[in-house]
């Protein structure tokens, strides 16, 4: 049990970008265990991934091709993924927290009497101590799998220390994606599947492709709009600063239900989670909830007219005032300094 694997997701063929992030973490768990960063990858004509794979951190690839395994379908998966497992015998194995990582790492859980936790935020590798019947137990290099709970308004570290794999499912754009070194290599370890019949009971008939309107993640600045903002009309304010920044419109939950703007925009615990290097929150209390999704921008800029907002606790930059006045006036100076 000495690696950490990453389960390699193929979306329309080529690997996800959550799968890139997390073999960057694998490799920091790694290297504090001593262990080695391995990849699960299955699918058809899948050998145009590895030289990829290497390339972000892979040392050992456990590569599974078939047919059968062109499209994702839960049943035949699990199967496959279990053999693989069990054959490398890892220490965590983690997956990303998409659709259909959330769909099959609950499953491979469930087959191999394993713990899970979902959703996580951060990766930590710790020791750990358990008192049972007045003994104490101690153990090292523990996977410490941290995500908010109780709706968001705490913060907690769960452990599973007597199982192994230990497991976690974890949020695209959490985790930052490594620089890639195309001098890496490693090695291929082919597995052999075989795929029951009983097992290829659903079968994809049509493929309906509905691309965002917009990728929180692809730029990095963000102007984020909050309940305070107060309407949809006074949301052209901020798409106006972020078209003036080159940046992407956001917005909190709480926005996006008052249709101020559509879901695709919004950030947080049950949205988007961004990391860019200038956040601009505007009327955005900074409820736990948000602050999950965005709290690890490398500069913040809180605009607000509630001067106690949990928001300015983690803003590196607070004003307290009406958006109406302060942004326009952001707006000038830009176009000032621009000239």
């Amino acid at each position: 049990m000495n690696e950490v694997l990453v389960y390699i997701e193929l979306q329309n063929e080529k690997i996800a970008d959550v799968s890139l992030e997390l073999l960057g973490k694998a490799q920091d768990l790694a290297k504090k265990t001593s262990a080695k960063c391995g990849a699960i990858l299955i699918g058809n004509n899948i050998k145009n991934h590895h030289e990829i794979l290497f390339q972000y951190g892979a040392d050992t690839i456990y590569s599974t091709e078939d047919l059968s395994l062109k499209n994702y379908a839960p049943l035949p998966y699990t199967k496959t993924v279990c053999e693989i497992v069990e054959k490398s015998k890892p220490q965590i194995v983690l997956y990303g927290a998409t659709v259909n990582g959330r769909d099959l790492a609950p499953r491979i859980a469930s087959k191999l009497k394993v713990g899970l936790t979902a959703d996580c935020t951060e990766l930590q590798i710790g020791d750990y101590q358990k008192k049972k019947k007045g003994e104490i137990k101690n153990y090292k290099n523990i996977l410490y799998q941290i995500r908010p709970a109780f709706g968001g308004n705490i913060i907690a570290t769960i452990v599973s220390p007597d199982h192994r794999p230990q497991m976690a499912t974890v949020r695209p754009g959490v985790m930052k994606v490594k620089k890639n070194d195309k001098t890496n290599s490693g090695k291929v370890v082919n597995i052999k599947t075989d795929i029951p019949q009983e097992l290829l009971i659903t079968e994809i008939i049509k493929t309906i492709k509905i691309e965002k309107n917009v990728d929180l993640n692809a730029s990095s600045i963000i102007v984020a709009g909050g309940m305070g903002v107060g309407s949809k009309e006074n949301f052209k304010l901020i798409h106006k600063l972020a078209k003036t920044l080159g940046g992407i419109v956001g917005a909190s939950r709480a926005a996006v239900d008052a249709n101020f703007i559509n879901a695709d925009h919004q950030i947080g615990q049950t949205g988007t989670t961004v990391q860019p290097k200038l956040y601009i929150a505007v009327g955005i209390s900074g409820q736990i909830q948000h602050i999950a999704g965005m709290s690890n921008s490398n500069r913040i800029i809180a605009i607000n007219t509630d001067k106690d907002a949990p928001i300015f606790q983690i803003a590196n930059y607070g004003i307290v005032g009406d958006f109406n006045d302060v942004i326009p006036k952001l707006i000038k100076t830009f176009k000032t300094l621009k000239k």
